[in-house]
């Protein structure tokens, strides 16, 4: 309701000045109507992206973008500068945890707002170049966020007021104040920053914001005193008319720059392109006054009304629970209309069905304005538990940011049937090219080693460097999507969870026995009915013998019940390359192949404590670490297991009364250096294609 009392505020009578609010985010795809996006600025995962972000398939060093709002204001004319207030919610991200983030975010007062200038990245913020940088005729203003030292700096973590040049006229270390813009993991911002036109005095504040466990926001109150704070006189330094938005970079280091909220309110001066066109008030103020007071009762009354009555409507539109959950997300994505996608699938036609599970089906289908192919995912379960099901896919992978991560573009609920919108990958799963028919072309051994390689980093990412804890529970080759280039994208996040980083747990008391698939499922799941992230480590190995091998996790070889029992005998007999797919003959590396083979074994240890933790199993997959010790005979599973050096127990919580440390059993074997820490996991999903628990 806040902004229908804004606009209530503007009706009434007044000698005060007239603002333009504007108030920008969550931000979907239909912000791109109301902004100017920059190349390769985007508007994705419900963020302004000022440089891009880390879906796809490029690299994020050496860049720049600029997004703006793409209607003029009129700051100042001959008898006065205009007041305005502006505050933005935004996060610097370290991709990966890299060590050095860089180079920085800047809000920018502009002459225009579709120039970039060419060689804006690194050190220039995405504002001037070599060439430019301190021409008065650049007429421009930013305040800046820098997160990389240049020569000029004081440091990498400071605010700077920038005019015409990145070389700052007065800057102020974060570090004194005690706030880190960019430290490993994630952290929230809020910056206010406002203009006085009357005294032309700026003044600068900022704030962290804590992110709630439901990933919403509670924004903490504008701090008494500001952190920056310069006379300025913007008659002098910008274009009458002049755009407002957002500038930023990266350089050999880098980050994500992302902007999640936007409030902006501009003193309305005559003239002005907010003013002519009445957006921001001006023209209401004055039909308002027109008709008297009387008159404004009764506008204010039937506006009332209206409002009421539409957000009764949207209210019954769409379910509470999936409206409340939107909500809470840090960033709505965007929401379809039920026409679109019926429309873009053909009426949901079996011709363009991609494939079936237990949560639902996924269409292929066609956005024609966009010209843009999208994978549409329908769930089957009508009930809340279908609810439950989709909240919990669409919570999670909205904030996910990494290129082997199958993107989500949108969502849509009507009348009941819940669909979810993604990338479309053109060369679908890895399942349908591992085990095709014998006349198709088998997957070339290259293909398989880079695939191996992106599911580890995205495995990582989730286990790791996200910051919060997931587990997928549900790795497996038909999950593992291949884009047009044949990058793997981990897909299908139906099951997966966000657990506390203080567990090492997720157990879901609502699933029926467990969840999964023969095969993908570490044994310690079916005692405890809790995922781990060690689980997901030991489902990661099936499929990196699926890879190798190009035979499923339970097919039978030579008497044994499982590839996994095979490989392993392969392994004692010293013929492991026997394993090797027959059908890529003899092209194929085998040092590689030996190497993933081995690896699948130790991520299939039957000892959840003994498998690689996804740092190392990256590491060993890039060649920079040896494969750990793989025993000749495959050890026995132990239950209870035994206690890893870090102090937790495996898959076990403190308040499980029937376990009993002095009662441990110890694994077969022992010293193992497979560990590198403690990580969480994925949980495995129904299939029809495959036999389930």
């Amino acid at each position: 309701m806040r902004k229908l009392v804004l606009f209530l505020f503007l009706l009434l009578p007044a000698a005060a000045a007239v603002f333009s609010d504007k108030q920008f985010g969550p931000f979907n795809q239909s912000y791109y109507t109301f902004f100017n996006v920059l190349n390769p600025a985007t508007i994705s995962n419900g963020a302004l992206q000022v440089t891009p972000d880390s879906a796809g398939n490029f690299t994020l060093a050496n860049r720049s973008g600029r997004i703006f709002f793409n209607q003029s204001f009129r700051l100042w004319d001959s008898n006065q500068v205009a007041s305005f207030n502006t505050s933005f919610l935004f996060n610097m991200f370290r991709v990966n945890g890299s060590s050095s983030p860089g180079e920085g975010l800047a809000f920018v007062i502009a002459p225009n707002s579709v120039d970039l200038p060419p060689g804006s990245d690194g050190q220039y913020l995405g504002l001037t170049n070599a060439t430019t940088d301190g021409n008065s005729t650049n007429r421009i203003v930013a305040v800046e966020l820098d997160t990389f030292k240049e020569d000029f700096d004081p440091d990498d973590n400071h605010l700077g007021l920038d005019i015409n040049s990145v070389r700052s006229v007065k800057t102020v270390s974060l570090s004194d104040v005690g706030m880190e813009m960019v430290p490993v993991g994630t952290r929230f911002h809020m910056v206010w920053i406002q203009y006085d036109g009357a005294s032309k005095r700026l003044s600068v504040f900022m704030a962290e914001q804590k992110q709630e466990k439901d990933e919403s926001f509670i924004i903490q109150p504008r701090p008494a005193k500001p952190i920056l704070t310069a006379d300025l006189n913007l008659a002098e330094l910008v274009n009458q008319d002049s755009y407002l938005g957002f500038a930023a970079s990266t350089g050999s280091s880098f980050q994500l720059n992302c902007v999640l909220r936007w409030n902006l309110t501009v003193e309305v001066l005559p003239g002005g392109a907010d003013d002519q066109a009445g957006g921001g008030g001006g023209q209401t103020l004055k039909v308002a006054l027109g008709v008297g007071l009387g008159g404004v009762v009764i506008l204010v009354v039937g506006l009332v009304g209206l409002f009421y009555y539409v957000y009764r409507r949207r209210r019954t539109a769409s379910d509470p629970a999936i409206l409340g959950a939107l909500k809470s997300l840090p960033g709505t994505p965007r929401e379809f209309k039920f026409s679109e996608l019926k429309k873009a699938t053909n009426s949901f036609d079996e011709k363009n069905k991609l494939g079936q599970g237990g949560f639902g089906v996924v269409y292929r289908g066609l956005l024609p304005k966009e010209k843009v192919e999208i994978a549409v995912k329908k769930f089957s379960r009508e009930n809340l538990k279908g609810k439950d099901d989709f909240l919990a896919e669409l919570t999670i992978i909205n904030r996910l940011r990494h290129k082997h991560l199958v993107r989500l573009l949108g969502w849509c609920h009507k009348n009941g049937t819940l669909l979810l919108v993604y990338d479309y990958m053109p060369n679908g799963s890895l399942d349908s090219h591992l085990f095709c028919s014998p006349e198709t072309a088998a997957l070339s051994w290259s293909l398989r080693y880079k695939i191996a390689s992106g599911v580890a980093s995205a495995l990582h990412y989730l286990h790791d460097e996200y910051d919060q804890k997931v587990v997928h529970r549900d790795l497996k080759a038909s999950n593992i999507m291949l884009d047009a280039h044949f990058n793997a994208r981990l897909g299908d996040f139906g099951l997966a969870r966000a657990i506390d980083n203080e567990r090492t747990s997720y157990a879901d008391q609502h699933l029926d026995g467990v969840p999964g698939t023969i095969g993908y499922i570490a044994p310690e799941c079916f005692h405890t009915g809790k995922a781990t992230r060690e689980s997901d480590v030991y489902g990661f190995g099936a499929v990196l013998l699926e890879l190798v091998c190009g035979q499923r996790p339970w097919t039978k070889r030579d008497n044994f019940n499982s590839i996994v029992d095979w490989v392993w005998w392969l392994h004692r007999e010293g013929c492991l390359l026997k394993a090797v797919d027959e059908r890529l003959g003899s092209d194929y590396t085998a040092q590689e192949a030996e190497r993933l083979l081995l690896l699948g074994l130790a991520c299939s240890h039957p000892n959840a404590g003994e498998r690689p933790k996804t740092q190392a199993v990256v590491q060993i997959i890039s060649g920079s670490v040896d494969v750990p010790h793989v025993p000749s005979f495959k050890p026995a599973f132990v239950w209870p297991s035994s206690m890893p050096a870090d102090g937790v127990t495996l898959g076990l919580d403190s308040s499980d009364t029937n376990y009993n440390v002095n009662s441990m059993a110890t694994s077969i074997t022992t010293g193992s250096s497979w560990n590198v820490g403690w990580t969480p996991q994925y949980l495995s999903r129904e299939s029809n294609a495959e036999p389930v628990v």
